[in-house]
């Protein structure tokens, strides 16, 4: 059962009971992430995530630790493009702690000044990390080529030259700034009841005001972001090269989600997909290839990431973008649409078996929809789509004069750059 509550100062409280576990799974959202952050202040948000778990007036980071490992529980946080969370996961009886907890380090974090020296180290050796992983790499290098300067575009955690310059004024003024009651949303799910849940965070967060520090008008992320397009190689002595092909999709709340989900598992959702038994089974061109899909507020964009070797990238290119045409073109068969249907359906109803994934459900939907969408209804609006829904989604995507084609490895020598950009841009004008 789900459940609504408006606190008097604008906060949030939304909760889903599940009174058949043992478990609840309890969250504050706030409304704030990378992109709403100035080009100086990239990454002070996940930064700020950080720092809120290294001690309170109360607790030292230890003792936080110490408390929920002394009941099995898990505390934890995450910072997205637009959102971020801290959440702990306990047994039904230990919610009293997991709410102290939550609420000890959300209104009275120390920011202690050698706190911030030793995460900052953490947070390099983070990013250093995220550079040496190219799989992963390679999204972050898309996300810059295809945003361009927008700062949706920027990487969450932050580039070194930003993270080093950070004073503790600055955690604290974006704090007070950003963390604003109407931003906030507790979310929980479990065995657990609304109203006491209500009456919980009323006590204890209900008197958090404004902070004395709100932004006057919109900020520069909360504009819509212009989707740039181009190849763009980016030169890393690497075994492999890796290739992310990416284009306007659509956003969270778009009439077209649900033909989306389906085009997306489709096209390279999983090893039955276009892409997997193409490139990797029929001609064994990539170890690692998929389509993906990311929706934001405002906008979205679907791409496709493959592993191959240097020698084989333009080939492979050439592979995805044929499987963009074929489905353009109304290459799907009936039992490949319920199939394809059947999967995106059971992954979803198997994904929302915990506590911790519900809460997040219901979250998200109050972030993107300001109420619950009952999960009979997204089944049904999967089962409902048609072959047309999808070739007409595929025609309004798939425009080759608007792709981002973003290139990792090492590629040597400006002749191989320039006859590779010669060749893909003929291939997305064709």
């Amino acid at each position: 059962m789900f459940s609504k509550t408006v606190l008097d100062n604008g906060i949030r409280v939304v909760s889903h009971e599940m009174q058949d576990h043992r478990s609840v799974s309890i969250g504050i959202w706030v409304e704030n992430g990378s992109r709403h952050e100035s080009d100086a202040e990239n990454g002070i948000s996940h930064f700020i995530e950080h720092l809120l778990f290294k001690g309170t007036e109360r607790r030292s980071a230890a003792q936080i630790a110490e408390e929920m490992d002394a009941v099995g529980g898990v505390i934890n946080a995450f910072t997205s493009k637009e959102h971020t969370c801290y959440y702990a996961k306990v047994l039904d009886e230990n919610l009293p702690l997991a709410i102290d907890l939550l609420s000890d380090i959300f209104l009275h974090s120390s920011f202690d000044a050698e706190e911030i020296e030793r995460e900052r180290s953490v947070i390099l050796q983070e990013i250093s990390q995220a550079e040496d992983t190219p799989d992963d790499y390679v999204h972050d290098l898309f996300s810059v080529d295809f945003f361009k300067d927008h700062p949706i575009g920027r990487p969450i955690c932050g580039r070194e030259a930003t993270v080093n310059n950070f004073k503790r004024d600055d955690f604290l003024n974006f704090f007070k700034a950003r963390y604003q009651p109407r931003r906030v949303i507790v979310a929980a799910a479990g065995r657990i009841g609304h109203d006491v849940l209500v009456k919980e965070m009323a006590a204890r967060l209900g008197q958090v005001s404004d902070r004395g520090g709100a932004q006057n008008g919109p900020l520069e992320g909360e504009r819509k972001p212009e989707m740039g397009s181009g190849v763009y190689p980016h030169s890393k002595e690497l075994e492999q090269a890796h290739i992310c092909l990416g284009m306007a999709g659509i956003s969270q709340a778009d009439p077209q989600r649900y033909p989306a989900y389906v085009l997306n598992t489709l096209l390279g959702g999983g090893m039955s997909s276009r892409l997997f038994q193409e490139i990797r089974e029929k001609r064994g061109k990539a170890y690692s290839v998929y389509s993906f899909s990311s929706s934001y507020n405002d906008v979205g964009y679907l791409g496709v990431y493959a592993g191959t070797g240097v020698d084989a990238t333009e080939e492979v290119v050439e592979l995805i973008l044929a499987e963009l045409r074929k489905l353009a073109k109304n290459g799907i068969t009936d039992d490949e649409l319920r199939r394809t249907q059947g999967q995106l359906v059971g992954s979803m109803m198997l994904g929302l078996e915990s506590t911790d994934s519900w809460m997040s459900h219901v979250a998200r939907n109050e972030i993107y929809f300001g109420k619950m969408v009952p999960t009979d209804e997204i089944c049904q609006r999967i089962r409902a789509v048609t072959l047309d829904d999808i070739v007409t989604l595929a025609n309004r995507l798939f425009r080759s004069e608007a792709m981002t084609l973003t290139l990792l490895g090492d590629f040597k020598g400006e002749c191989k750059i320039k006859s590779l950009t010669a060749s893909q841009s003929h291939s997305l004008a064709s």
